[in-house]
């Protein structure tokens, strides 16, 4: 009956007849957790967890992987480090999905000395588990040990899926890694028989766009036996904002627009094409185009989880029980910035506006450069800051943030809603890449 009611998405009635269960066994409590997951509500899954903890119920390995992959969606190292703690205090032996539930884990929370050690941990390494640590370096911008681990799987002879070469061209996009990924798309169909799908593709694109190779771009695009989807779209889209490729820029823009009319972010990187060229009225008609279809950008939100609890921030945050202290910080931050050289990207503020101090008081203001604040006054020196924001990380916090990092001397590690990077000593791990 649970599995009947979650399946069909009726939370009200399945936890009507949860709680009127009177013995709840670890099947009851796994179906409850998947469900949490299922619908997206990680915090719900993670609860439920410990709600199954306090009733004496013992996880096994399915409990296990579930509440990972919620915790791996919140970002919350601490709550993920536990489980790991747990696994080991319980001799629980890491399977090949267990491992790659906990590798994932550590990969999207951007801790890869987790990832490493957890993949050491397992035994048993299925293709899975190569794709799941392939994946994870990628997106922390460590392409060559990506593309290194993909050479370690074929010397163990796992034989890699469409999943692990999506990951590695994925890892060669991220760094810039163009004849490598060229290599590797040839080498999926010689090598491996493999026909490439519009993920592949889509990693193609991204490599060319990215490096500002339109012309290669495009020829992918006309000559792929299917039509392009929104993400290749979006993906030639990011790589004409970083090459200022303004007019191919329109023409992808208006593509993902018809392919995606309801997604916001689809008139938000036009708009942003349009703000770019200074061209108002196109940024006026696309905005107005969101009005008149009830399209809305969701807020800029940034979370920081510090002992077990997640804050968060929206922009110009004034809600947080810390804001007194959080904008003291703010107030010295920008003192340092100041002599380290910095001088705010007014351009990201991609809005018809004029007065300079307006836009510059926007942008020190942005959720993540809140979350941070907080990190630096709530931890010690020297504490690495890990921060989870909802949208793409924009240029002038990008700068922010490498400056920060060797001011303070921190690590500072921002997953975004595109990648993560990885803050040290001045530099960042995308390489201002992204």
């Amino acid at each position: 009956m649970l599995e009947c009611y979650a399946g069909n998405g009726d939370g009200d009635s399945l936890h009507r007849f949860f709680y009127g269960m009177l013995i709840r066994d670890v099947v009851s409590w796994n179906t409850m957790i998947a469900f949490y997951v299922q619908v997206g509500d990680f915090k719900g899954a993670v609860e439920m967890f410990r709600k199954m903890q306090d009733n004496g119920e013992t996880p096994n390995r399915v409990t296990l992987v579930s509440v990972l992959s919620a915790v791996a969606c919140l970002g919350a190292l601490a709550q993920g480090r536990w489980i790991h703690g747990y696994i080991d205090r319980n001799g629980i032996e890491l399977d090949e999905n267990l491992g790659s539930a906990l590798i994932n884990m550590y990969a999207k929370c951007g801790c890869l000395e987790g990832a490493v050690q957890a993949f050491d941990e397992t035994r048993k390494k299925s293709v899975d588990t190569w794709n799941a640590m392939i994946s994870g370096l990628a997106a922390n911008g460590q392409s060559l040990e990506a593309v290194d681990y993909f050479s370690r799987m074929e010397s163990a002879s796992i034989r890699p899926n469409a999943i692990t070469f999506s990951g590695v061209l994925n890892a060669c996009s991220h760094g810039g890694l163009v004849e490598d990924g060229s290599r590797y798309f040839k080498k999926m169909t010689d090598a491996y028989g493999f026909k490439p799908d519009i993920a592949h593709y889509g990693c193609m694109v991204d490599l060319f766009g990215r490096a500002g190779l339109f012309d290669e771009a495009e020829e992918i695009i006309s000559s792929m036996p299917m039509k392009p989807d929104a993400a290749m779209w979006k993906a030639l889209l990011g790589g004409c904002r970083i090459h200022r490729n303004l007019e191919l820029g329109e023409k992808a823009g208006k593509e993902l627009i018809d392919l995606a009319p309801d997604d916001h972010a689809s008139y938000v990187l036009l708009s942003n094409i349009y703000a770019m060229a200074n061209n108002w009225s196109g940024v006026h008609e696309v905005r107005t185009a969101m009005w008149d279809r009830g399209i809305k950008k969701p807020p800029g939100c940034s979370s920081i989880e510090l002992d077990g609890v997640v804050h968060e921030f929206v922009v110009g945050d004034a809600a947080h029980s810390q804001k007194k202290d959080i904008y003291i910080m703010l107030d010295e931050m920008a003192k340092k910035l100041k002599v380290a050289g910095y001088k705010p990207k007014t351009q990201e503020v991609l809005l018809d506006i004029d007065e300079e101090e307006v836009k510059q008081s926007s942008l020190g203001h942005h959720s993540e450069k809140l979350a941070v604040a907080f990190g630096f006054i709530s931890t010690s020196p020297r504490t690495t800051i890990r921060v989870l924001k909802n949208l793409r990380v924009c240029t002038d916090c990008h700068s922010v943030m490498k400056l920060l990092s060797k001011s303070y001397n921190r690590d500072i590690i921002i997953r975004d809603s595109n990648r993560y990077h990885h803050f040290r000593d001045g530099s960042c791990s995308c390489m201002d890449y992204w």
